[in-house]
């Protein structure tokens, strides 16, 4: 069967440095004093200290930090809802939708009376070219894989007919690859690659780009002809200043200089919410920290070692050093919130006794040495990956721990399993909320080549159990779920990996302003529309 790839080239950018693109991968929206809520005359300003870079305005080759503005400035079909909300979808630029059973023609109906920010409406026509550049060229086109033809029916309808059954509502809720642009600003922008790097835009979102400065500031505009009169912005302009150190955002926001940061330092965020007398609000995120054991040779080719070492793991530790206590040991590699995640899915928990009988079963009883690497720019690894190494030396394995950039890391370990490390910590997130096709795919399904499999881990009943459910999502979500758990099942009882933690996005909220939950569908968004002073 086919299954839509996930060899996201942003990973090379991204999996490293998650620690600093979001406040140690952690931070959702964190708002303190309002100075600028209120500038004394008819306009209304919020202040916003911000550490995303911006790669590209390019709405469809994005595949970075830039999301954080573009959610913005753009808008998908639908919009995925955070774990626990009414309802899985909200509506986007399509109003409805719907599927056949089989899963391969999904049908979206268009909203009528939206336009683009250059005046354009929006129908049918312009979601099918944004959807065919996305699939052409976009960084996240792979999402766009089982996408066989897409043709407009009429003014206001829209007909996916794909290659296999595949969750295009999912898909299409995308933070990457997914948003709508005028067509107009698609062809200019085919003449010129570099046409919307000046912070031109050309979606249908509540706000639009006014000014941008490269590496200082971003403005952003309530846009007057926003359609979703009851998601109008509740801030007419929104000044952003670029601040990638968390330091100093932490400084700019205790002092009143602005009053939202997206990227404090998490070890402070007690002290910052106590300063600002402030609510510590916590949610999901799409993030997670796992281990990799290089089951290619011994001894970690026994899974009664790996299973020994999984006992080894100091989880509750790692979480309070690592995440500053935000964070939740993981049920396999799925972080909660997103599909097909399941607590019911088994977890080791530290046992040294267990581990030191299951390591002298498997003829260890006088110990081993083994290698591990780490991403030396993520600092939470850097915090909780020594607890590792003294664990497991209370159970007479010597660890040789190795930090390296993630480059480096990345592509020894895909250079020869035979010669790479024993266990390779890394960052990961899916691209879309679907870890099925992704997170359980990307990080343990068997491949010729390693890419994202750094285990190396190579087992027919997973491979057929996850490629099997791939088929069934986009018909048969329930059926699908019940699959991958059972693939999640072998996973932790054969420990080609240790599932450490998912983190948590933590908010620090005043009581003066009101601010949306976090949702872990678009982590690298904050979403401004819905800011407001508190009534």
């Amino acid at each position: 069967m086919a299954v839509i790839p996930t060899r996201r080239r942003r990973a090379l950018t991204l999996l490293a440095a998650g620690a600093a693109v979001t406040g140690l991968g952690l931070t959702g929206c964190t708002v303190g004093g309002a100075s600028g809520a209120d500038t004394g005359s008819d306009t209304a300003v919020l202040s916003v200290a911000a550490s995303a870079a911006i790669t590209t305005w390019d709405p469809v080759r994005s595949f970075s930090t830039e999301a954080l503005y573009l959610g913005n400035v753009y808008e998908p079909l639908l919009w995925k809802n955070a774990e626990g909300a009414s309802e899985d979808f909200t509506p986007g630029i399509a109003e409805s939708w719907e599927v056949d059973a089989d899963g391969l023609t999904w049908t979206f109906h268009i909203r009528e009376g939206v336009t683009f920010h250059d005046g354009e409406a929006v129908d049918a026509d312009a979601v099918v070219a944004s959807i065919e550049a996305a699939k052409e060229y976009a960084g996240a086109s792979f999402i766009w894989a089982p996408l066989e033809s897409i043709e407009a029916t009429d003014e206001t309808t829209v007909v996916m007919h794909l290659a296999y059954s595949a969750p295009m509502d999912l898909v299409a809720a995308s933070t990457y690859g997914a948003w709508i642009v005028s067509p107009k600003a698609l062809e200019a922008a085919a003449d010129d690659e570099t046409y919307f790097e000046a912070g031109i835009d050309a979606g249908t979102g509540p706000y639009t780009v006014s000014s941008y400065t490269p590496g200082e500031k971003v403005v952003l505009e309530a846009y007057d002809e926003y359609w979703n009169e009851d998601a109008a912005p509740g801030y007419d302009i929104v000044d952003i200043a670029i601040t990638p150190d968390a330091v100093t955002a932490q400084q700019m926001l205790t002092s009143g200089e602005v009053d939202l940061a997206t990227n404090l330092p998490l070890e402070n965020i007690d002290t910052i919410a106590e300063e600002l007398g402030s609510e510590v609000r916590t949610a999901n995120s799409p993030f997670n920290f796992l281990a990799y054991f290089n089951t290619t040779r011994p001894p970690l080719d026994d899974p009664k070692v790996r299973q020994a070492l999984s006992y080894a793991v100091p989880y509750e530790d790692i979480i309070e050093v690592g995440g500053a206590g935000y964070g939740a040991q993981s049920h396999g590699p799925v972080p909660k919130g997103i599909f097909p995640y399941s607590e019911d899915v088994p977890q080791y928990q530290q046992d040294l006794d267990k581990a030191a009988a299951l390591l002298a079963e498997a003829g260890h009883a006088d110990g081993l040495e083994l290698t591990l690497s780490y991403a030396s720019e993520n600092s939470a690894e850097a915090r909780f990956v020594p607890l590792i190494k003294d664990a497991f030396a209370k159970i007479g394995v010597e660890l040789d721990v190795r930090a390296e950039l993630f480059n480096q890391q990345w592509e020894t370990a895909k250079a020869d399993p035979a010669t790479a490390q024993d266990i390779f910590v890394v960052y990961y997130w899916p691209t879309y909320s679907d870890a099925g096709a992704d997170n359980l795919y990307s990080l343990f399904h068997s491949s010729d080549e390693p890419f994202f499999n750094l285990s190396y881990w190579k087992n027919a009943e997973y491979d057929a159990l996850v490629d099997e459910a791939g088929t069934l999502t986009g018909s048969d979500r329930a059926a699908a779920q019940a699959m991958y758990e059972q693939a999640m099942d072998l996973l932790v009882d054969q420990a080609p990996g240790i599932f450490l933690y998912d983190a948590q996005a933590v908010s620090v909220i005043p009581e003066d302003l009101e601010v949306a939950d976090f949702n872990e569908n678009y982590p690298f968004t904050t979403f401004f529309a819905p800011i407001r002073p508190a009534s």
